[in-house]
């Protein structure tokens, strides 16, 4: 489809020739004040220039970006209109359901089903599916695969569906790579070419490690499935101009030291710093040498940091890069000519102006770990062992649990410092607790062991700080050949000193894309990798997502009789609780290497500089130091392993598919027909009795608190993706409909069935609803019935429907932070939730929430449910939404809590409906329901 023709207000349509080719565009020199903007906003600025229409997009808005105040807080509304939209099949299959849903919706209400079709280029790829069922064994990859297929048919058959009947709409089948490796490596156009134009290539993604790309000098970030679907559809992004932070990175980085390394240190930094909605930006004399890959692993961690996207301007290095990954000649042409005529080549002599500074020299990064539960929890490598001790405090219950516990500022139990976890178990005190002696850091250890025989691992003990996962996976760094190769390097030289993993480690490796395996056999590295239990299990996102699959019957038992704190190591970007595995408690992010290490290692309580990992086989101890490998030995490595034919043969027919995927039957026609059997993919509610105008708002009254929640609650614990719990609701609806419990497979994998999300809403079975002492998991007080007692959240929900009765949920501190997952906001919105007040909001899931048509307020500023007073026993009124129907946005709206007493507790919550079009999304019920109406009216 043709883009509409720009007003072109600034006079900046122009020729761009590059060799024997002409594209039409838009100059950025033509506006005055933009060669003094951040490279970003350069980007942002040429997008308004290209999509100006005199409504959405005005002159004012180029203008008011180029005359861009770097100290001023965010205040001018702009339409950001991405190139293209990039999904994984987590989040992606709920896209494809809502769109095969309003295809129907536009029928019913008079349109045509075609017209509901993506408007820029949108792809899939299938990489959230395969779990980790078998590790360790040759066969582990095709099995893992074939598990895959059984478990995800369903899901599949209906994405095939939707590469046939939407046009624009491509899917990258399983087995394939990670969605941010495949853009990284083959999908990323660096600058595009579309219908005789040429332009900077932009993305959002339904995941919110979109931002790997910013690597390559893509500008993109993670939204919601709902914005994401919106922007398919050719409805652009809302968003406010923000403040960009200039990162000044100089030096190099040490021998010992990983790419890593580098990103948990600036996360460290970031998020000390404060960059959430802010855009972050690489520059300066360092930037040069520091490679493509190094760049993406930054780039993906923005999430953890909080920025909306952390980019690399294009030089040299991104056009070497493009070349390795057997981009064509032509394209690389385009990119380097594009880049140098718009200013958007990066001059390290030329410093922009930025709204913050930071700086970091490289060479003073050292080895880092982060965790047990937060990725910027940086942690040195030398300092691992007494952290670890420390953080135990919160994980092994003590004699005075019932007396003095904590909130910490996550909302979860923790301990005085000064009190040793003993041996008392809650509910159980005869049970024997084997235990460090953890207090202060202490150096001494005084433990209980358990005793557990395997059927093929032998017998062995284990303790508090076993490591039971060690996996190298995730987009983090798979995508990056200096630690892959380090990590394989390590392992040659572990193998030949005589060591092994410990029989109780889960090991497992699931590279970013089949390249990696490329240059593993190349390199000759795979039988070193195997002698260590590393197999391929997968290519896809694996232990980062949840799906680490089950330790064995024997551990898990173990683990569960005894209260162990359990350990897994990933090199991955996230380590939320609960996140990785049930029987998991604590969860460290460290780099491929350092993965392998702590697999010999077998424990979180070891010191790398002083205790051996083995012996070698004249007795001698082995450390950690003896089998690192040097720098110039990766690099040599790399050197010689990794070509470019092994991108351009791996990618050529990437859409393709194996046997597997062809084979597949799939349903033909414009509209889906929907299964009613089916528990993976079905028909959701949104669009039910939708009329062609959005009924008047209304204020609240009389809601309830579904859930009270403390700081640092992520989207994992408002809508979990990993395992479900067989008696729990998501549990038993699938039971009664004839699911298996070895069927069940993940909430993930089911985001195309909401009766199972909705079920799993705020089911994770680490969430602490402070409305219940000591309880975690999905429960709440349900005070439909007399006294409120103790009910799953989605039954108390249920009833507080059948009265009628809207529920608001009040949290503390960067609320919905972690993935951005749709589900999130669509599983509050159908549990009944009406309006989420927040000390503060993560930037997608608040977007997402407006996006279903539930209002996110905020606390005065330093004020939070305890300091009001607030228990969660009362009744809300908020008034002030009625205002939104005029068409303003009110600045604050008033919250009157009715306590059983009869007192009340009133205040001004802050609204964060941002912008004029977040508000026409709520004043529609949500995102799609105004383009749905749009679209009618058009």
């Amino acid at each position: 489809m043709t883009a509409p023709a720009s007003k072109d207000s600034f006079g900046a349509r122009g020729t761009l020739k590059v060799g024997d080719a002409s594209y039409e565009v838009f100059r950025l020199d033509a506006v005055e004040g933009a060669q003094r903007l951040p490279y970003s906003l350069k980007i942002l600025l040429e997008n308004l220039l290209r999509t100006e229409d005199g409504a959405n997009i005005k002159a004012e808005h180029v203008r008011a970006l180029a005359e861009w105040d770097p100290k001023a807080e965010p205040s001018t509304e702009i339409q950001f209109t991405p190139a293209r939209v990039i999904m994984q099949d987590f989040t992606g299959v709920p896209c494809v359901v809502d769109l095969a849903t309003m295809r129907e919706a536009v029928t019913e209400l008079g349109g045509d089903a075609s017209s509901v079709n993506p408007l820029a280029p949108a792809e899939l790829v299938i990489d959230h599916s395969v779990v980790i069922d078998v590790f360790g064994k040759p066969d582990a990859f095709e099995r893992n695969v074939e598990y895959e297929y059984q478990r995800n048919r369903e899901r599949y058959q209906f994405l095939r569906w939707g590469q046939g009947a939407f046009d624009e709409f491509k899917v990258v089948p399983p087995g394939t790579g990670i969605v941010h490796q495949v853009n990284l490596e083959h999908l990323a156009r660096s600058v595009m070419s579309r219908n005789g134009q040429a332009y900077p290539d932009t993305c959002v993604g339904t995941d919110s490690h979109t931002t790997m790309v910013n690597g390559l000098g893509v500008l993109g970030w993670g939204v919601g499935g709902i914005e994401a679907e919106a922007a398919m559809l050719g409805q652009p992004v809302s968003m406010l101009i923000p403040r960009v932070v200039g990162f000044k990175l100089t030096g190099e980085i040490p021998p010992g030291a990983t790419a890593t390394d580098v990103v948990l240190t600036i996360t460290e930094m970031l998020r000390e710093h404060g960059v959430v909605g802010k855009f972050v930006e690489f520059y300066g004399s360092g930037v040069g040498s520091v490679p493509l890959a190094n760049r993406a692993t930054i780039g993906n961690m923005s999430p953890e940091f909080g920025s909306t996207a952390a980019i690399f301007p294009i030089d040299e290095e991104s056009l070497r890069y493009l070349k390795l990954t057997g981009r064509p000649q032509d394209q690389l042409d385009l990119v380097e000519s594009y880049a140098k005529e718009q200013g958007l080549w990066h001059d390290p002599n030329h410093e922009p102006e930025y709204s913050e500074y930071l700086e970091l020299d490289l060479s003073t990064v050292v080895p880092s770990i982060a965790g047990p539960k937060r990725p910027q929890d940086r942690i040195a490598v030398s300092a691992a062992k007494p952290s670890f001790r420390e953080s135990l405090t919160d994980y092994v219950p003590t004699e005075h649990a019932a007396d003095d516990a904590v909130l910490d500022e996550a909302g979860q139990e923790s301990f005085p410092a000064s009190d040793a976890p003993s041996v008392t178990h809650r509910g159980d005190a005869d049970r024997p607790q084997p235990h460090l002696s953890a207090a202060n850091g202490a150096s001494g250890r005084t433990s209980t062991p358990v005793k557990v025989s395997t059927q093929d691992r032998g017998e062995f003990e284990l303790d508090h700080g076993a490591v039971v996962i060690a996996s190298i996976t995730s987009c983090t760094n798979t995508s990056n050949p200096s630690v892959m190769l380090g990590a394989a390097l390590l392992a040659r030289n572990a193998v030949d000193k005589g060591l092994t993993s410990k029989p109780w480690v889960k090991t497992s490796m699931a590279p970013g894309s089949q390249v990696v395996t490329d240059y593993y056999e190349k390199a000759g590295l795979w039988p070193y990798l195997e002698k260590l239990g590393y197999h391929l299990v997968g290519y896809g996102c694996t232990t980062c997502i949840g799906n680490s699959g089950p330790l064995s019957d024997e551990i898990s038992q173990t683990v569960q009789d005894n209260d162990l704190a359990a350990v897994s190591v990933l090199s991955g970007n996230r380590n939320f609780e609960g996140r990785i595995n049930p029987d998991v408690k604590m969860n460290y992010l460290a780099s491929p290497p350092l993965v392998i290490a702590y697999a010999l290692a077998g424990t979180m309580d070891f010191d790398f500089e002083s205790d051996p990992l083995g012996h070698d086989t004249e007795g001698e101890p082995v450390y950690l130091r003896d089998i690192w490998p040097s720098p110039a030995e990766i690099q040599n490595t790399m050197d010689s392993a990794i070509t470019q034919e092994m991108f351009t043969s791996d990618y050529a027919d990437v859409f393709n598919g194996d046997e597997r995927w062809r084979s597949l039957p799939t349903p033909q026609g414009e509209t889906f027909e929907w299964d009613t059997d089916s528990t993976y993919v079905r028909k959701p509610p949104y669009f039910e009795g939708m009329g062609a105008e959005p009924a008047a708002l209304s204020d609240i009254s009389g809601a309830r608190v579904l859930a009270l929640l403390g700081d640092s609650v992520t989207t994992d614990h408002i809508s979990p993706a990993g395992a479900i719990k067989s008696d729990s609701p998501a549990g038993q609806y699938l039971r009664e409909h004839g699911i298996e419990r070895k069927d069940f497979n993940s909430y993930g994998s089911r985001r195309g069935n909401h009766e199972v999300m909705i079920r799993g809403t705020f089911a994770n079975i680490r969430l602490r609803n402070l409305l219940l002492d000591d309880v975690q998991g999905g429960y709440t007080r349900d005070f439909t019935q007399p006294g409120g007692p103790q009910a799953f959240i989605y039954d108390a929900a249920q009833n507080y429907a059948a009265q009628g009765t809207p529920l608001v949920v009040l949290a503390g501190k960067e609320y919905g932070s972690g993935s951005s997952r749709d589900w999130a906001a669509k599983g509050t919105k159908l549990l009944g939730v009406q309006a989420v007040i927040a000390e503060s909001f993560e930037r997608i899931h608040r977007s997402n929430l407006i996006g279903m048509g539930v209002v996110p307020l905020q606390f005065p500023d330093g004020a939070n449910a305890h300091s009001l007073g607030l228990d969660g026993t009362e009744t809300f009124d908020i008034s002030g939404i009625t205002h939104l129907n005029e068409g303003t946005i009110p600045e604050t709206m008033r919250v009157t809590a009715h306590r059983e007493n009869g007192s009340t507790v009133e205040f001004d919550a802050t609204v964060r409906i941002d912008t004029p079009g977040e508000a026409d999304y709520y004043r529609n019920g949500g995102i799609l329901q105004y383009v749905l109406r749009n679209m009618i009216a058009s």
